[in-house]
């Protein structure tokens, strides 16, 4: 893959990851699948237009699969692929670099602010 190429698929990844919804998304999928409205109903505040946006670029971006059944009405579920899985893998070690800076991090802000 080209270098051009392969640094626009790295910041729209990392864009994707920055939203406020992706990854909370993929940590209410990481048990199993679920429908659309299932995960509405785990996601308070989230509108119904940013979860489908959202999951229409976890799905092009190979996060989450789609399942459509053929019936009436139309069945949809969502399921984590394996690079879903390991971005919670990711996501995990995130929480455990903050779960041992977080302190640092607050006193950084304090000093910062203070100064200001």
């Amino acid at each position: 893959m080209p270098t051009r190429t392969r640094r626009r698929l790295r910041e729209h990844t990392v864009g994707l990851l920055a939203r406020k919804w992706t990854l909370r998304i993929a940590v209410t999928l990481s048990g199993d699948t679920k429908r659309h409205s299932e995960l509405a109903k785990c996601l308070p505040g989230i509108t119904q237009k940013v979860l489908t946006e959202t999951l229409r670029e976890m799905e092009r971006t190979g996060i989450v699969e789609r399942f459509v059944y053929p019936v009436v009405p139309p069945k949809v579920e969502y399921k984590l692929t394996e690079v879903g899985l390991e971005l919670l893998k990711l996501s995990k070690e995130f929480t455990s670099w903050f779960d041992t800076y977080h302190e640092n991090i607050h006193k950084a802000k304090r000093t910062y602010d203070r100064q200001r």
